[in-house]
């Protein structure tokens, strides 16, 4: 990511935030109890965003999550602008499996090179949220993937310092030394608070593995997220916990079917399983790319298959 243009490269909270930080609270805390429902529901009401894509097209028949179906999320971390839709500089793909207890986090990197679908033509994977908003970035994955993108959760990223700082910052584990924007990030147990952590998700040039290392500081940075906010410290934090929330992040996730998550794949979401995709980087037309051989492509691909009951 190049200087200037890392503003909306950043973290994402996704379904597990929502699921686990949301409902634990509001299902843990008996004395809480009226004020963390009615916050929650304003908070749910400001994030829920329909979509016009009903249901997957490779699904044959509308996933069902009470009925404890394997199902996956598309985490968008944007760059909102003025006047402008933005970019999903982050894509994260979470495929949960409540009977094998687990959730598979697969990040897409940015400059992938893939059919946009709906253009027809070959582009940067975070282009098609530029193109055609959340539709058009589901539809690009699935067809990248070739697996079901039932749900979504988009995150302002230039805000998502807001989050971090409601649950009273994160616990991570820094394995490169480096100086960022200012700021020093030596090796070892660091404790960051939103703007730290933003620049800490952001390095990708002094990483010697690149845009894969920038990802996994990413991950560390929603693992504490999740750590933090299901904690009983946070419980007093509700309150600013679902306002940061429910200001920067839209699902098409009903409450209802939060409900059922919380309910029916709490385990799942306890054993999280990070996956990477591959490739070379190559210039076309003094453009850069990530291109992704098919060979790796179907590997990932089967991984998530298998996990959502597909094969």
């Amino acid at each position: 990511m190049r200087a200037g243009k890392h503003t909306g490269k950043k973290k994402r909270t996704w379904l597990r935030v929502i699921g686990v930080i949301f409902l634990l609270l509001i299902l843990g805390v008996g004395a809480y109890a009226y004020s963390v429902y009615s916050s929650l529901t304003k908070a749910v009401d400001t994030m829920h965003q329909p979509i016009k894509r009903e249901k997957s097209e490779k699904r044959v028949e509308e996933i069902t999550l009470d009925k404890k179906e394997p199902f996956s999320v598309l985490m968008l971390g944007v760059d909102e602008r003025s006047g402008d839709r933005g970019r999903s500089d982050t894509m994260i793909v979470l495929t949960v499996n409540p009977e094998e207890k687990s959730t598979k986090m697969l990040s897409i990197p940015r400059d992938t090179r893939t059919e946009i679908i709906g253009k027809g033509f070959d582009d940067k994977i975070n282009h098609a949220y530029a193109f055609g908003g959340v539709e058009m970035s589901m539809n690009t994955v699935e067809n990248f993937l070739d697996i079901p993108v039932d749900y979504y959760m988009q995150i302002n990223m230039e805000s998502f310092k807001e989050i971090v700082d409601a649950v009273g910052g994160v616990t991570v584990n820094n394995t490169l030394d480096f100086t960022y924007e200012g700021v020093h990030f030596p090796k070892g147990e660091l404790v960051l608070n939103g703007e730290k952590a933003l620049k800490y998700s952001r390095m990708r040039y002094e990483d010697p593995r690149g845009d894969f290392g920038r990802q996994t500081r990413q991950r560390q940075i929603i693992q504490g997220v999740i750590n933090k906010g299901a904690s009983f410290s946070s419980l007093t934090k509700f309150d600013e916990i679902f306002a940061a929330l429910g200001k920067n992040v839209k699902t098409n996730l009903t409450f209802d079917e939060m409900v059922d998550i919380q309910k029916n794949y709490k385990e799942a979401g306890k054993n999280i399983q990070q996956m990477e995709i591959k490739g070379s980087g190559t210039k076309i037309n003094r453009v850069y790319y990530l291109m992704v051989p098919d060979s790796e492509k179907q590997r990932v691909q089967s991984e998530l298959k298998s996990h959502l009951n597909l094969q």
